[in-house]
């Protein structure tokens, strides 16, 4: 609301940089670790290993299964919003966009990378600054690659106090929360109907609380959890409304009377 044209577009930038200035006058940042690292260098490479050759893998691999549902829940969201503040035929792309990311995490775990994702920041940057051109983010991924071979660089964002990250994180997911919201009012999503009242409530305080359920090594977060709470209420609710005779059927929409 401050600047116009470029800064007004950084803001996300601005705060963070603001927020980070005012931590170091604090003396909160210790730059110790940047001093030591290096200005070039490489992540350290790990091959596979042979589940054949190591029982212990075996016992290690259901719990990375939770993975793929965070992975595909984030993914299709992800695509939804930035259909909804751009173009709705995005939404065409879904499957090729599940391909690369399958295959682009595929990649990553063959040299000891974690799983990969569209990362709801990024969608939430764009919605703040309003930049939605592709142009943009090839120059950024781009930059990232480049910055990310850079040790010291790493070890400068490190730095970032958790306060001024979990500030700007905030407003960034919020952002994707009312995009969400947003996709419900223009599809004109009835809530008068109880089905549709509690498959978004449920899914939505499961995920912002980011509820968690162990068994065993396999661990499942607020994004997993919510994506299966949100299948199975709605499925089981509209099951029950049409066994129990007490659902409307209209216009291919199922609610409850």
């Amino acid at each position: 609301m401050l600047f116009r044209g470029l800064l007004g577009r950084m803001s996300i930038l601005l705060g963070v940089v603001v927020g980070y200035l005012a931590a170091v006058a604090q003396g909160e940042v210790d730059f110790g670790a940047v001093a030591d690292a290096a200005w070039v260098g490489l992540p350290s490479f790990h091959l596979p290993a042979n589940p054949i050759a190591d029982a212990a893998v075996w016992g290690l691999l259901p719990a990375f299964l939770p993975v793929v549902l965070v992975l595909v829940a984030e993914n299709v969201g992800h695509i939804r919003g930035v259909a909804q503040m751009t173009d709705a035929s995005i939404n065409r792309s879904t499957g090729r966009a599940l391909f690369a990311d399958g295959l682009a995490t595929t990649l990553a775990g063959f040299f000891g990378g974690s799983g990969t994702t569209t990362y709801g920041e990024n969608i939430g940057v764009m919605a703040a600054t309003r930049v939605y051109s592709t142009a943009a983010y090839w120059v950024a991924g781009a930059f990232a690659l480049l910055l990310g071979l850079s040790p010291k660089v790493g070890a400068l964002i490190n730095t970032i106090p958790p306060g001024v990250l979990g500030g700007v994180t905030t407003a960034l997911y919020g952002l994707i929360g009312i995009i969400g919201v947003k996709i419900w009012v223009d599809n004109r999503v009835d809530f008068r109907s109880p089905v549709n009242q509690f498959t978004a409530a449920t899914a939505l305080v499961i995920g912002v609380a980011d509820f968690t359920f162990m068994a065993g090594d396999v661990v499942f977060n607020g994004i997993a959890l919510g994506t299966i709470a949100a299948i199975v209420v709605y499925h089981l609710m509209n099951g029950i409304a049409r066994w129990r005779g007490t659902a409307i059927v209209a216009d291919d929409r199922v609610e409850s009377s």
